[in-house]
């Protein structure tokens, strides 16, 4: 079973690698970019069968060492089951 997980900045938090992103674009030429927000995505090969209980034990990894619970959010997709997001 395979876990996604997108992990971003929380809102009002300074973005610079965003900003930074924001810049080249608009040096190439990508006009009309507003706002660039960069995050981490990470995918996760499990043992479990249970979806549920699977999103659950993935949840705890985010909030454990994968996500700066202060700083970012998390949202966990797991194969059979819709996201589970957390603010």
């Amino acid at each position: 079973m395979k876990a996604k997980v997108h992990i971003t900045l929380k809102n009002g938090v300074l973005d610079p690698q965003g900003k930074a992103i924001q810049n080249a674009l608009s040096h190439l030429g990508f006009g009309g970019v507003d706002e660039v927000r960069q995050g981490k995505y990470i995918e996760i090969k499990l043992a479990d069968t249970d979806p549920a209980a699977a999103k659950q034990r993935v949840s705890q990894m985010c909030e454990k060492l994968l996500a700066n619970m202060i700083i970012e959010n998390y949202a966990v997709e797991v194969e059979g089951e819709g996201a589970l997001v957390r603010p």
